[in-house]
């Protein structure tokens, strides 16, 4: 694969100290790029670098469900959708065959890379592809006050324990449906079913991407299972088979209507405890994932910038990922919503007393596995349309829990052979 040419090198030198360029040089100043995130994403971000770099930033968003079929029309037809992107953990094998993205090993310092623990997972053969933005993992999201209200004292640990403070909550008048749990044919499913699947102790494949979940006793099946008898007990709303977790964040727990996110993002803390943006202003907490055993466990989904190889202004794009990724920005941006992915950032936010939850979320953070071990494969995106097509099948009734493992661990294998 082609080297970064010296220009690269040369920019790198330039902008090694963090997000801070020389403010007399502006070495790029007057250049444009665009870039493409998911929203929403701070209102003053384009306007922050261009004082700092002089880099006219048009900085675009989308839904994050919308923003991977924009990349992969334009990236197929060999034009770049933005000069930065949106890049997922769940695209890295896909996106790395398709040799779309620049490498990055020569204008990332290696202090930058070690900061960041989750980078390895954006890296293929060597070559680094994307930069980690949001050190996204999953928590559980509670409302506090929903709590004491039904006179549930302690946070639960278990999943039984789980189960019983959503039925007294339930029971009290305090939420008709007490659980945020997306069963919609969209990411948010299958991300839930996959931490369910990591509560019951269990993991989706063996090391050779054979699946674990098509048995009655496995992890996988008993995840679907519980989901489907949250629905059935009333605790989820039957309006959740059309809705993408964004909207359950944003529609039902945030004007506290639901009391639960299962899968909860800690990056959202901020805006749920915000009274501009939220009607749950200083109720919002996390609490570490109760699981099966009562030992809780989670998983990462970090999301990354990164570089199309067609962008015509790689400079200035590499520019804007090291100041959106430094410590000093990362640190800022915490109160978007943003959740660091530098140690060195989250260990300073949660010292200054800064980090919403602190304690748990550091807590939560150390017990965060990769969902695959082995490696995102390329086929990931089949298969996880696959999961979450076969849970809103089944939360609408349409096929049992046995046949809704039986097609996701058929559309593995065939995405697998393809």
């Amino acid at each position: 694969m082609r080297k970064i040419t010296l220009p690269f090198v040369a920019l790198a030198t330039l902008i090694a100290a963090g997000p801070v360029l020389a403010q007399e040089a502006k070495p790029l100043a007057g250049q444009s790029i665009t870039v493409l995130m998911p929203s929403p994403q701070g209102a003053t971000v384009a306007a922050d670098f261009e004082a700092e770099t002089g880099i006219h930033v048009d900085l675009q968003t989308l839904s994050w469900d919308d923003i991977r079929p924009k990349l992969v029309t334009a990236l197929v037809a060999g034009t770049a959708p933005a000069d930065v992107t949106e890049f997922d953990w769940s695209w890295t094998g896909q996106f790395s065959a398709a040799d779309w993205y620049m490498p990055l090993n020569d204008v990332i310092d290696a202090d930058t890379v070690n900061d960041i623990a989750v980078a390895k997972i954006f890296s293929v053969d060597g070559k680094l592809l994307g930069v980690p933005y949001t050190n996204d993992f999953r928590v559980m999201l509670v409302n506090k006050k929903h709590f004491e209200d039904a006179g549930v004292a302690e946070m639960p640990k278990t999943l039984d324990d789980l189960v019983a403070a959503a039925k007294k909550i339930k029971a009290k008048g305090v939420s008709e449906y007490p659980i945020g749990l997306p069963l919609s044919a969209t990411e948010g499913a299958s991300t839930s079913w996959y931490l369910l699947t990591k509560a019951f102790g269990g993991e989706l494949f063996d090391k050779d991407f054979n699946p674990l979940f098509t048995t009655p006793d496995s992890a996988g099946h008993k995840a679907l299972s519980f989901e489907l008898m949250l629905l059935k007990e009333g605790l989820v709303d039957p309006a959740s088979t059309g809705l993408k977790d964004s909207q359950i964040n944003d529609a039902m727990f945030s004007q506290g209507l639901t009391s639960i996110m299962v899968s909860g993002e800690p990056g959202r803390l901020t805006q749920m405890n915000d009274p501009k943006q939220s009607k749950i202003a200083g109720q919002a907490e996390a609490i570490l994932v109760p699981t099966e055993s009562g030992k809780t466990r989670s998983f990462g989904l970090p999301e990354a910038l990164a570089i199309p190889r067609v962008s015509q202004n790689k400079e200035a794009a590499v520019a804007f990922v090291k100041w959106f990724t430094s410590r000093d920005f990362q640190k800022k941006n915490a109160v978007n919503g943003i959740l660091p992915t530098r140690t060195s950032a989250l260990a300073e936010l949660n010292q200054a007393g800064k980090l919403q939850s602190g304690n748990t979320i550091v807590e939560q953070s150390k017990t965060v596995d990769a969902l695959f071990p082995q490696g995102t494969p390329t086929w990931y995106p089949q298969f996880s349309s696959a999961v979450n097509t076969a849970i809103n099948s089944a939360a609408k009734g349409q096929i049992t829990v046995d046949q809704a493992m039986q097609n996701i661990a058929e559309a593995a294998k065939q995405a697998a052979a393809q």
